[in-house]
């Protein structure tokens, strides 16, 4: 009896090893789940567990299955930490493709580095990382971390699929542990499930979960994946950071947050303080003297990153900017602020997110959203909204990194969220007049002027001003849609308004400009802007709704001098045609041995529904049909 009961504790033993090291067998995912998929999440587990105000730690459990080459990417684990947030641990596992235990990730394998990039002049951001290198597809990586946060501006925000195409999820969960004398606001989005609610003792879990997903293919013209993917924003009502207290239960209260930090921080020294007023004393147009200090800003300051504590949130005075030089977009808009109320105009520190592909915030659920601060300066009969941490920016005009969103004003009557200005298709435009001297080779010289506005400007003036003259040829030659060609001279001019612009000169040496057939040129008049692409057609309904970002208009006037000898053998009608994404309309004329091609395409910015993609692609092959319409001459 003794023997048969060792015998089935060892059998028992056997049997419980053999599963927790096939736990993680390739075989056992479901079929559907690994179908396009480059990897799969198996099992994704957080949990933040708040223990006051101020401090919370948060434990990820995290296994990822790689099924090919392209999803070598999630076999490793970024972990960042500062002076606010600790990491208590750190371990991974690897295992291959039947679930059995390759290695584990030593003290050794952990990098541990900088987070401080090269526009940092002191911080204290770091990272451990650890990558699993395998060969052996597919295969099983598990990572285990936990952390100590003393920064609570900042709760989870959960997407299980995180933006990731080719990527499924098997299991994932979000559980959120609050004191019981501690609310948690939560917004739940695009359908996900509410979640399981559980009192234990003195607080109070949160717990979302999903499973099975399959991966999902990105579509064109798409919102961002916090719009339209499954997940949830959490926040609290009340924090605190280093001894700072605040709330965000309204954007009013998040804005009184940041005066709070700014108090006392707005003090210029007496002799900045008299150049300012100096600087501005025969201008009467308060929009004028504001130009004059953006412009003394940019001449005085340089942006340098500041990341340290709670100086990653709070401004340095206004003093420190004026003696260094130097400043954050914290720091450099609150040294702003200073220079503008030493002269008597009011100006609001303006809490955005920015970038040019980045997400807009959610309005209806207030809490710290914001990676950015610019300066708004209200007018009577205008807002000029000013990019502190620029040198070359044009006075008043926000680009493609702060424009179209929202921002949040801290004024003295607390938060205010407000949207930056909108550019419209009258302010982005392209305006292109070419020289076409044509021989009968059907060779070409060409000289072409281009003038960009708005957003259509930012890339040309980043090239002139961040690049070198080699530099500036390269990138040129990436933007010009031309099949065959040389640039023989180039230059780029840039005029600093409201709306800026960018002007570009190419002296261009053509080949093939039109192709010849026996005593026939065959000539497509739309040299540099033709629409060669159409978006694909799809297999299966559209999901999302179309986004079309930014509106936009151009306009070509092409002109061709045509071989001595040559004769018009044929001439297309001009085209014309509207919808709701835009407008197109080309001609032809032809005068004193000369080809006239004039076009203009508008393009609306809006979002639409998903049904009506199928009819931006009829209106992208117009246009793309349109565009390659042929001239024949007759030699």
């Amino acid at each position: 009896m003794k023997a048969f009961i060792i015998s089935s504790l060892l059998l028992t033993s056997i049997l419980s090893n053999s599963f927790a090291q096939n736990t993680w067998n390739v075989a056992s995912i479901p079929a559907e789940l690994k179908e396009k998929a480059h990897a799969v999440i198996r099992k994704s587990e957080t949990i933040f567990t708040v223990k006051n105000l101020g401090e919370a730690t948060e434990k990820n459990h995290r296994v990822i299955t790689i099924l090919d080459e392209q999803g070598l990417q999630y076999a490793s684990m970024t972990l960042f930490y500062s002076k606010l947030e600790k990491v208590n641990n750190f371990e991974g596992v690897l295992y291959d493709s039947n679930g059995e235990k390759v290695k584990k990730v030593k003290k050794d394998d952990i990098h541990d580095g900088s987070a401080v990039g090269n526009g940092t002049l002191f911080g204290d951001n770091r990272y451990k990382y650890a990558e699993f290198k395998y060969a052996i597809f597919p295969f099983t990586v598990e990572f285990t971390t936990e952390t100590t946060n003393k920064n609570l501006l900042f709760y989870p925000m959960w997407f299980p699929q995180e933006d990731e195409e080719n990527v499924a999820v098997e299991q994932s969960s979000l559980k959120i542990q609050m004191p019981a004398n501690l609310p948690l606001r939560y917004k739940s989005i695009n359908g996900l499930a509410e979640p399981t609610l559980e009192n234990i003792a003195e607080s109070k879990s949160y717990t979302w979960q999903v499973k099975n997903l399959q991966v999902y293919e990105n579509e064109l013209y798409s919102p961002k994946w916090t719009r339209y993917g499954k997940g949830v924003l959490t926040a609290p009502n009340e924090f605190e950071v280093e001894g700072f207290k605040g709330s965000m239960k309204t954007w009013k209260d998040l804005g009184e947050f940041d005066n709070i930090l700014g108090k006392g921080r707005d003090v210029l020294p007496e002799n900045v303080q008299q150049e300012v007023k100096q600087l501005v004393a025969n201008i009467s147009d308060p929009s004028l003297k504001v130009k004059k200090i953006y412009e003394y800003l940019q001449s005085k300051t340089r942006y340098i990153s500041i990341q340290l504590g709670i100086g990653g949130w709070q401004p340095f005075e206004a003093s420190y900017v004026a003696e260094k030089g130097y400043g954050d977009c914290k720091a450099l808009s609150n040294y702003t602020k200073a220079l503008l109320k030493s002269v008597g105009i009011e100006s609001f520190y303006a809490s955005i997110r920015g970038g040019s592909n980045e997400r807009d915030i959610h309005p209806d659920f207030p809490s710290q959203q914001f990676n950015h601060v610019i300066v708004c300066v209200p007018m009577k009969s205008d807002t000029i909204w000013l990019e502190c941490t620029s040198q070359d920016n044009a006075f008043g005009y926000l680009s493609d990194f702060t424009s179209d969103r929202y921002a949040l004003l801290s004024t003295p009557e607390g938060g205010k969220l407000v949207r930056t200005p909108v550019y419209k298709a009258k302010d982005n435009q392209q305006n292109r007049n070419i020289k076409v001297a044509l021989a009968e080779d059907g060779n070409a010289t060409v000289v072409a002027v281009t003038e960009y506005t708005g957003l259509l400007s930012d890339d040309y003036s980043d090239i002139k001003n961040l690049s070198s003259r080699e530099e500036q040829q390269k990138h040129l030659y990436k933007r010009i849609n031309i099949p065959s060609f040389e640039v023989s001279n180039f230059s780029i001019q840039d005029e600093k308004k409201r709306i800026p612009t960018a002007t570009v000169k190419l002296d261009l040496n053509v080949r093939k400009c039109a192709s010849k057939s026996g005593t026939r040129l065959f000539l497509t008049p739309n040299l540099m802007s033709a629409i060669n692409t159409v978006p694909p057609a799809l297999d299966k309904p559209r999901q999302t709704e179309v986004v079309l970002k930014m509106a936009l208009t151009e306009t070509d006037s092409v002109t061709y001098q045509l071989p001595k000898n040559a004769t018009l053998e044929f001439k297309p009608e001009g085209i014309k045609f509207e919808n709701r994404f835009g407008t197109y309309q080309s001609e032809f004329q032809i005068k004193d041995g000369s080809l006239l091609y004039i076009r203009k395409l508008v393009r609306n910015q809006g979002k639409f529904p998903p049904e009506s993609y199928a009819e931006l692609i009829e209106y992208y092959k117009k246009v793309s049909k349109a565009d390659r319409t042929q001239v024949v001459l007759k030699l």
